[in-house]
């Protein structure tokens, strides 16, 4: 009985300790959730990549969208589409954006908001402002 005393007093704190220590490893390895408040786009223009380079898109004020390969001299979007980070098409049709895989079968973009050839996160409101969430 004596040794069941001694095992527990010797035991008891180190078994406290590991507890303690695993509560606090774990503690540590919990990364908080950052939710980050969408900004409207300073500059308005967003990028996509196209034949391995990044081009600069722009809407003008009638929804017409413009690009850009340096971000200074525009040119109107002939094909009127750009590409989100996983390569899906996108553009506007019937005032709703809508993206395809394949170019041949459209549906709308939910919430209307995309990921960029950068990371950021892109949307349009309903008066087509551009968004961003980085």
């Amino acid at each position: 009985m004596k040794k069941a005393f001694i095992l527990l007093a010797v035991c008891l704190p180190i078994s406290m300790q590991f507890a303690a220590g695993m509560t606090s490893a774990s503690r540590s390895d919990i990364h908080p959730v950052v939710v980050r408040d969408w900004t409207k786009s300073a500059t308005a223009t967003w990028p996509a990549m196209k034949d391995g380079k990044t081009l600069w898109y722009k809407l003008d004020k009638k929804g017409g969208l413009w690009w850009s390969a340096d971000g200074k001299k525009w040119a109107a979007a002939r094909e009127g589409a750009w590409t989100d980070k996983e390569g899906k098409w996108l553009k506007i049709h019937e005032h709703k954006l809508v993206w395809s895989t394949d170019g041949n079968s459209w549906s709308e973009v939910p919430e209307w908001k995309w990921e960029g050839s950068d990371g950021k996160w892109y949307k349009f409101d309903n008066n087509w402002t551009l968004w961003v969430n980085e």
